[in-house]
């Protein structure tokens, strides 16, 4: 039997979910832009499936943009945001001293690769300067560090609300009032939160905010952009005008149903999964470290998303031990599964101040419902096994 370790990089979809969306598949499939009786029913459809996610993000329905994923809305935000200044630079005819001084990127060193390629394309394209605020051992961002950047003028910051690597959420409401101080926008990606911790969009004062559907139970190609009104933006695809010109193409009716119906029941579980996964998560930890006393923790002991435990294993080719693993039915992950087949050191736990060679042990256990006593036990077995196996002695 597999035991699936791995929810961060994805979780199951529900019945639920999927029965909710089969209708708009198979009988009200019509598209929601004709004006005919069924495309009429496909965007009552739409509309509500918008209103329902506002309302789990602490957002408004017009604020909300479907997407294909988490990956796709950090970049319509980021390079969106950025175009828009360099349309209104060229507009006012803004002298080359004022326009290099806010045509600066701030992201935070531990960005998921969406974010920091994104960033990085606006340097290699439009010239923007991509600054990387540090992070401590624990991975939270510097606000002093912060604070300092954002003073030098910035089209833009980007801070995460939870680290998808090792766990730990980051300081959003206080560093976006940092930038707000200094009039800078703040996009926040909130894949590794959204469905597992509250997620109030407005409560954070973000300008711009990101979830993926496959994160928290609905289909994978699924995501969400927030958007306050406020916010200049460039569309990157261009075409019918959809989703307030933001995002042209056919809307995907029975996606926008499966997301809104997954957010919903992840929200709705909250209140008695979080405390529940805090302390299956605690004991799993205790357990590992007990198990394998040169293990080390990574990433805040204390605010850390509740179903994640992340840890090093000095001395140890994390990717040995994750195919030995398999192979004794366990399935984690070394981190981010956008990563996977990388070569190079996970670069959150480079920024934390690790050694690449320390970097390279990292192993990430995640879940999205609590585990059984059999299941950790399980767990230290094959970790055991798996150690013996490559003759590292505990």
């Amino acid at each position: 039997m597999t035991l699936y370790l791995d929810a961060a990089a994805s979780d199951s979809v529900s019945d639920t979910v999927i029965e909710a969306m089969i209708p708009f598949l198979t009988q009200a499939y019509a598209n929601p832009s004709s004006v005919h009786t069924d495309g009429k029913t496909a965007a009552r459809a739409l509309s509500a499936a918008r209103e329902s996610i506002a309302q789990n993000l602490g957002s408004r329905s017009n604020e909300i943009i479907f997407t294909s994923g988490g990956t796709e809305s950090d970049n319509l935000a980021i390079k969106g945001i950025a175009l828009a200044h360099v349309r209104n630079s060229h507009a006012h005819h803004d002298d080359a001293s004022s326009d290099s001084r806010s045509r600066r990127i701030l992201i935070s060193a531990v960005e998921h690769p969406a974010v920091a390629e994104s960033a990085q394309w606006l340097h290699d394209f439009f010239g923007f300067e991509v600054v990387r605020i540090p992070v401590d051992a624990q991975a939270r961002i510097d606000l002093e560090a912060l604070q300092e950047e954002v003073h030098k003028g910035a089209t833009l910051a980007c801070v995460m609300m939870a680290n998808n690597e090792v766990g730990t959420i980051e300081p959003v409401k206080e560093a976006v009032r940092i930038c707000h101080e200094a009039g800078v926008p703040v996009h926040v990606d909130a894949v590794q939160a959204a469905g597992t911790i509250p997620v109030d969009f407005h409560d954070l004062n973000a300008d711009t905010l990101t979830a993926s559907g496959h994160k928290f139970g609905a289909p994978k190609g699924l995501g969400i952009l927030c958007k306050r009104n406020r916010v200049g933006m460039e569309p990157l695809i261009s075409g019918g005008g959809q989703e307030g010109g933001l995002r042209s193409g056919t809307p995907n009716v029975a996606g926008a149903v499966g997301l809104a119906v997954a957010l919903q029941e992840a929200c709705s579980r909250m209140p008695t999964m979080i405390p529940a996964l805090e302390s299956s998560r605690d004991e799993l930890i205790n357990a590992v470290l007990h198990a394998v006393p040169f293990a080390r923790l990574t990433g805040d002991p204390n605010s850390r998303l509740p179903g994640h435990a992340s840890f090093v294993f000095p001395g140890i080719n994390a990717e040995a031990l994750l195919v030995d693993l398999d192979t004794r039915g366990i399935e984690v992950s070394s981190g981010s599964a956008c990563a996977i087949g990388r070569s190079t050191a996970p670069s959150t736990l480079l920024a934390m101040g690790m050694s690449e060679t320390e970097a390279k042990s990292a192993l990430r256990i995640s879940f999205r419902e609590p585990l059984s006593s059999n299941d950790r036990e399980s767990l230290i077995n094959g970790l055991l096994g798996s150690l013996a196996e490559l003759h590292i002695k505990v």
